[in-house]
């Protein structure tokens, strides 16, 4: 995983590098938009990483393992569907919640269940949704959705 890290940003360093070296101008303003965007996300996911920090000290991981874990079946993923589809986690915040729910005991079912509601339902967009395709078609696509990543739960419980 380190040596993914590394690659990662020596890529995006040598990507940046030839950025300025092909229009200075627009490397350095796409920089402070950059920058300006990291300073606008950063409170949420500081609230985030605290609030799963909160959550994952309090709740044992033996409660955990019994409600997220192999022996949690269906209910299981049924449980973290919808969590998953009322939750509003931006996705770069969903994996390292993920690693740590699977190291506190739940299934790699139930996880992926998770973020493939949570990054599949717009509960929280649902009425930007309703705007721009019409209440059916958004209710229409939450709900195929929501159905998509229950069986994609269920296919890869059968699997592993």
């Amino acid at each position: 995983m380190k040596l993914t890290a590394i690659f990662i940003n020596i890529f995006a360093l040598v990507c940046l590098l030839i950025a300025f070296l092909k229009d200075n101008q627009k490397a350095k303003k796409s920089i402070k938009i950059a920058v300006k965007s990291f300073i606008r996300i950063m409170p949420v996911v500081l609230s985030i990483i605290f609030l799963i920090g909160l959550i994952l000290g309090f709740i044992p991981q033996e409660e955990i393992s019994r409600i997220l874990g192999e022996k949690s079946g269906f209910v299981g993923i049924l449980v973290v569907g919808f969590l998953g589809a009322i939750m509003h986690i931006p996705s770069i915040i969903s994996f390292p919640l993920a690693a740590s729910l699977i190291r506190s005991g739940a299934s790699v079912t139930v996880i992926a269940t998770f973020i493939t509601t949570l990054t599949m339902i717009g509960t929280v967009t649902f009425p930007l949704e309703i705007k721009e395709l019409g209440k059916e078609m958004a209710a229409l696509r939450n709900g195929i959705s929501f159905i998509i990543a229950i069986i994609i739960g269920i296919i890869i419980g059968v699997i592993l």
